[in-house]
């Protein structure tokens, strides 16, 4: 970069995917000396006080009795603008199309000085809330008013492309991960406060909706044939945990589930499983596989989506369709029986979020992005 850029990010301050891929980048921009401005809702998960040159801006809301609904994309446009003004931002890089990328637009044009806006698309703001008719327009203006526009995969980039019949271009940066923090340990104390030596940990981590098909674990687990030795824990919170954990104790599993709700430090968490588990119905990319295959931790993932980019069945991890739950568990079993598979499976897998998917090659695609389009507005 030829200077430091001051840079307003948007994104939904949770412990899904695209909240931790916004924060991540935002702090580790932030470390490479660009001022990072977050303007969000609430502090982003991941985001600590104190960290140089970050700010956090959240927007206010205005209790009216005439709002059945309070118009958050107005007051998220009015924040992005008062920020951008106050602080100089030279860009504002949003996160999930609806509503960041709308409001980022409208905040843009508010003022004198038209801010550029580089929209990043994750998945569900496609595939799920794009596609529905009250936002499908509003979507498709979004991403082609948006000044750069990328995807976390070429399945995204391509069902992008396919949905909202456009011809903007798309540049598929894919999540990443500190490879450095999310590392294999020898040494995992965490391990012996859910299990015994004898047992084996399945994990699964994720905001737990129904396109998650968290409740397919139980289902996985019931059928291992040394259930009795095996826990599954689940790290996160969402509407399905409910029926997950009546499904548990229905089947007489509920001593061996265990629900750890949000866990802010989950690279000490993912090196104590044997195998990590994510049998979504899609994914358009899989950053919590991703965070396991750095910390060596065999993987099985759905093969519908983007997974496919990044996990090579049978070599670095194993693709499997979401609704075959016979083929779930005979997979969980032969590796469970077999320490030296999951042992070669897992440091393939690590092998490739170091070399592929390490958190500054990618970040400095997002830098070089970023120089690009500022040059593209001096020319």
């Amino acid at each position: 970069m030829s200077r430091p850029l001051k840079i307003g990010i948007s994104c939904y301050a949770s412990v899904g995917g695209s909240g931790i891929v916004a924060t991540e980048l935002g702090l580790a921009l932030a470390e490479r000396g660009h001022e990072v401005h977050f303007i969000t809702a609430s502090v982003p998960f991941r985001v600590t006080q104190g960290q140089e040159r970050v700010w956090v801006h959240t927007v206010e809301m205005l209790d009216y009795p005439l709002f059945e609904y309070p118009p958050y994309t107005l007051a998220l446009a009015v924040k992005m603008h008062q920020v951008a003004s106050f602080h100089g931002l030279d860009l504002l890089h949003v996160h999930y199309a609806i509503p960041h990328a709308a409001s980022a637009i409208l905040a843009s044009q508010m003022g004198s000085r038209r801010i550029p806006v580089v929209t990043t698309l994750h998945g569900t703001d496609i595939t799920l809330v794009g596609t529905h008719p009250s936002y499908h327009r509003i979507t498709r203006w979004s991403i082609e008013q948006s000044d750069r526009v990328t995807a976390v995969s070429d399945f995204l980039a391509a069902e992008t492309r396919r949905i909202f019949h456009t011809d903007k271009k798309i540049r598929t940066l894919p999540n990443f991960v500190d490879t450095e923090r999310f590392r294999p340990r020898a040494d995992c104390p965490q391990r012996a406060r859910f299990a015994t030596p004898q047992q084996h940990i399945l994990l699964h981590a994720s905001n737990f909706r129904p396109v998650k098909r968290a409740l397919s674990l139980v289902d996985i687990l019931a059928g291992l044939a040394e259930r009795e030795r095996v826990v599954l824990l689940l790290a996160g919170d969402g509407p399905e945990l409910v029926g997950l954990e009546y499904r548990a104790r229905e089947l007489g599993l509920g001593g061996r589930v265990r629900l750890l709700g949000p866990w802010e430090r989950i690279e000490e968490l993912l090196p104590v499983a044997d195998l990590y588990l994510q049998p979504s119905e899609h994914e358009s990319f899989g950053l919590a596989a991703l965070e396991a295959m750095s910390c060596g931790v065999p993987v099985l993932i759905t093969q519908r989506g983007g997974p496919p980019e990044f996990v090579r069945d049978g070599e670095n991890g194993y693709l499997l369709e979401p609704a075959d739950t016979g083929a779930w568990i005979a997979r969980c079993d032969a590796l469970l029986a077999d320490a030296s598979l999951r042992q070669r499976i897992g440091q393939a897998g690590r092998a490739t979020a170091v070399a592929d998917y390490a958190l500054p090659a990618v970040v400095g695609r997002y830098e070089r992005l970023f120089a690009e389009l500022m040059q593209s507005k001096v020319d």
